[in-house]
């Protein structure tokens, strides 16, 4: 039995930011590697609609394209939808706010699943939606977790993530993208 609980012990000098020792774990070092790399292509895509940059339209063709699909005023919408990726991208990358972060970031995935993508099936090669899924999955994944040791969070009680982070997350981000869907 003591052999067992040998085994199965972390090893000194790796291990969660629960065990308190005040070390950056390889666990924490992967939250780092996910949420800059998924939170810098968020807010990539939202600075795209926002600004134009990386070869998007901008606010005006990208308020247009809402309006075709039902979101009026068009650029008020594509406002909203670009401020919550390029904002949750940015808070999600740099460990900020991470629940609110994660909320947004749930909230457009899912209101580009409803409007758009669900329309086409699961895989993304039609048009589907496992993309949005993966993007939310991650967001709620990260709120849940917490973002780790290397997080601008970390002196919070929100940065250590948990059931009422998650949770959090996932009902603003349904709230929002409920209300945005139904006016």
């Amino acid at each position: 039995m003591k052999r067992n609980a040998q085994r199965l012990s972390v090893p000194e000098g790796e291990g969660s930011a629960a065990r308190g020792n005040g070390a950056v774990s390889a666990a924490d070092c992967g939250l780092l590697l996910i949420r800059a790399s998924v939170g810098l292509l968020l807010a990539g895509h939202g600075a795209q609609k926002l600004f134009g940059m990386f070869g998007g339209h901008g606010l005006a063709a990208t308020g247009r394209g809402f309006a075709v699909l039902g979101y009026r005023p068009g650029t008020l919408y594509a406002a909203i939808g670009g401020a919550s990726e390029f904002l949750g991208g940015l808070g999600l990358a740099l460990g900020l706010f991470t629940p609110l972060a994660a909320a947004a970031l749930i909230g457009v995935m899912i209101n580009a699943m409803v409007s758009v993508t669900a329309a086409h099936g699961v895989w993304e090669t039609h048009g589907g939606l496992e993309y949005n899924v993966c993007i939310a999955a991650v967001a709620l994944a990260i709120a849940a977790i917490g973002p780790g040791r290397i997080a601008l969070d970390r002196p919070f009680r929100w940065g250590r993530g948990g059931w009422r982070a998650g949770a959090f997350a996932l009902v603003l981000g349904g709230l929002g993208s409920a209300v945005v869907l139904a006016v």
